[in-house]
């Protein structure tokens, strides 16, 4: 019952899920780092600028 549903709730972004499901740590190490990194580079780009 709740599989027929997320098939028709996500339609083709269904096979993103899996993915993202089987590679759970990888994918939130580059989200963290990511937000770190913008993090950073906005500040350095603040202080370049006063």
């Amino acid at each position: 019952m709740v599989e027929h549903m997320l098939d028709f709730m996500l339609g083709p972004m269904r096979g993103i899920t899996s993915f993202y499901m089987d590679h759970l740590l990888y994918c939130n190490i580059i989200v963290i780092f990511s937000y770190f990194a913008s993090k950073f580079f906005k500040r350095k780009k603040n202080n370049f600028i006063k």
